[in-house]
């Protein structure tokens, strides 16, 4: 394995690729070869992790966010170790004769390089288009060095849930300075959808000011950061309605560890408002009952996993204010509870 890539090398060997697509293509059933791209997306994995997986993510990605793509795949070494190979994903939409094809980059990288990567990086993203970086690797994210990497990104992508500590890495999130997306969070959003079709409601709207308890109940011996984050957002939520909420932590021993199973917000009085939603399943599929007093609903969630995670979090390539506030307010949740 080589000590160092020449990006102008892998960038002279993507144009080669280019051209062998464009005579590769059939005239008879093809018009031709279309570019792609509307971003530089890098992702860091572990070598030890399954390719295929990272690859086949990619690919499902590329249809609504065609980007250039750019897999690390790191390995622990002490030694400065770097290679790359280029390669092409391409898809003929439905009813049309031109092919539209993506650039992928596979770099192989051992830790000892990391402070390598960063001017190895930047000259492969494309010019003038937003760059994402996706660590899905908790070991990597905690390296020393790992902020050179992370430095060159427009938006830096994770998942908490993968951390073992939450009141830490929330707070690694906001020290990072970057304008990040979070997946732990992106996976509540079918929760606050739900949450939010309740109060369009005016009658329930006007009793907001009712509501005095928020009780998340979650799986594990602690709460998992998208409680903590859930928590956050709703009392956020309530505050602005004018209640005054407290957030009470229920453990349930039966949950899988990481899972929020249910959430309830009360008053003081009995008879009052009374909201609770009640998740059940697994990533491949949810359910989610809603019960408001003395009536309920159901609902089903889409598939949990990182292709569909990931279609919303790069559909937002600033800032989010709303996720910004709520990841303030759960980091001092998540701090007052250790």
């Amino acid at each position: 394995m080589s000590t160092t890539i020449q990006p102008e090398r892998v960038l002279r060997e993507l144009a080669e690729l280019w051209v062998t697509l464009g005579k590769e293509s059939d005239p008879a059933h093809s018009s031709g070869v279309l570019r792609a791209c509307t971003m530089t997306l890098i992702t860091l994995v572990e070598e030890s992790e399954d390719p295929s997986d990272v690859w086949s993510t990619m690919a499902a990605l590329m249809p609504e966010h065609p980007s250039r793509a750019i897999v690390i795949r790191f390995h622990p070494s002490g030694m400065r170790e770097l290679a790359s190979r280029v390669f092409s994903q391409c898809w003929m939409p439905f009813g049309h004769r031109r092919q539209i094809c993506c650039e992928q980059i596979e770099i192989s990288a051992s830790d000892a390089s990391l402070p390598d990567l960063a001017p190895v990086v930047l000259p492969l993203a494309v010019a003038d288009l937003p760059v994402m970086v996706w660590c899905r690797s908790a070991r990597l994210f905690g390296l020393p060095e790992f902020p050179q990497i992370a430095r060159i990104a427009h938006k830096l992508l994770l998942d908490s849930s993968a951390f073992p500590d939450p009141a830490a890495i929330l707070a690694q999130i906001q020290r990072t300075g970057k304008v990040a997306g979070d997946l732990a969070w992106t996976r509540l959003t079918r929760v606050r959808e739900l949450i939010s079709q309740i109060f369009e409601s005016r009658s329930y709207l006007a009793r907001l000011p009712e509501l005095t308890q928020v009780a998340v109940t979650y799986g594990g011996t602690f709460p998992p950061t998208g409680a903590y984050y859930l928590a956050a957002w709703i009392s956020e939520c309530l505050e602005s309605a004018g209640a005054h909420p407290h957030v009470k932590w229920q453990a349930a021993p039966d949950v899988g560890a990481g899972q929020i199973s249910r959430l309830e917000l009360t008053g003081p009085v009995e008879g009052g408002l009374h909201v609770a939603i009640f998740v059940s399943g697994d990533r491949a599929q949810q359910f989610a009952e809603v019960q408001i007093d003395t009536l309920a609903s159901h609902a089903v969630f889409p598939p949990d996993n990182d292709y569909e995670l990931l279609r919303e979090e790069l559909s937002i390539p600033g800032r989010d204010a709303v996720y910004e506030k709520s990841l303030a307010r759960a980091g001092r949740l998540a701090a007052e509870r250790q």
